[in-house]
């Protein structure tokens, strides 16, 4: 009887399906820097992505674009996302104090028009805070992650943007609940591991600034505008009160790191059945 030479099996298309979601997983979890090319990381830095750090403070109420009528015809180009917010800069917007809340709207979008006339892409600060302690956001997408601004030449890299609405030269009076706030986008905005009463250093970027292009600077975490650049701003009277800033801005960082430390002891003795 003639013997038929077994034919070679084939791998069973079930192995395989089996395998490709694993290879899947394996490849998805390699960094990426180490698989794009130069260009592709330059592209990456550039492009929006969505900031997936958790916050280290609560997200304060904030007015969104829509609710101020920005006029989005007017952006030039959309801003690119920031890795981190090393250091926080505070400004004034040199616009007259004796406004009134509800007119705000109104002077945030002529300030968004002066801007993009200056040759910007957008309203240049991050956040606009007016002296009632609303707080707007200013250069689109500020509210979903934090993207650069233009706002402290030289420095816009790994730094936010945070506007006092009005001017605050030497004699002028500045609002409590204006600094609460200006300290509460502070705490929510800054990197995980930030100290608001500390320092960081940042490269300049730019040979208009008080640095040379190239050289590092150290700032305060939260640092005035004139710290950067040839400048009065934010005003003598907003400067004096960047310390009080600082610290509030710890002390709701450091009261949001109690709140997470307790929450998982507090979850462990209700499944224990502690009654403490």
């Amino acid at each position: 009887m003639r013997h038929r030479k077994p034919k070679r099996r084939r791998p069973c298309r079930y192995v395989y399906a089996a395998l490709v979601p694993l290879a899947f997983a394996i490849t998805w979890q390699e960094p990426v820097r180490h698989v794009l090319s130069g260009a592709e990381q330059a592209h990456r830095r550039t492009a929006p992505a969505r900031d997936e750090t958790p916050p280290t403070a609560p997200r304060p109420r904030i007015v969104p674009r829509s609710a101020w009528h920005a006029d989005e015809g007017l952006v030039r180009e959309r801003a690119s996302a920031l890795k981190d917010v090393r250091v926080v800069f505070v400004h004034h917007t040199s616009q007259p104090n004796g406004y009134d809340c509800a007119s705000v709207p109104r002077m945030l979008r002529r300030l968004e028009a002066e801007h993009v006339e200056r040759g910007w892409d957008d309203l240049g600060y991050n956040f606009v805070v007016d002296h009632c302690g609303t707080i707007y956001e200013g250069r689109s997408g500020a509210l979903s992650r934090s993207v650069e601004g233009a706002h402290t030449k030289g420095f816009n890299e790994d730094s936010l943007g945070i506007a006092a609405l009005g001017t605050f030269d030497e004699g002028a009076h500045v609002p409590r609940p204006m600094l609460k706030s200006i300290a509460a986008v502070a705490a929510w905005k800054l990197r995980p591991g930030a100290d608001a009463r500390g320092t960081a250093s940042l490269v300049s970027s730019s040979g208009d600034s008080r640095f040379d292009k190239g050289r590092h600077a150290r700032f305060h975490v939260i640092a005035a505008h004139r710290d950067a650049y040839e400048t009065s701003c934010p005003g003598t009277a907003l400067y004096a009160e960047l310390g009080q800033i600082r610290a509030e801005a710890e002390r709701l960082r450091e009261r949001a790191a109690s709140r997470r430390t307790d929450r998982p002891r507090k979850e462990a003795d209700e499944g224990n059945g502690s009654d403490r």
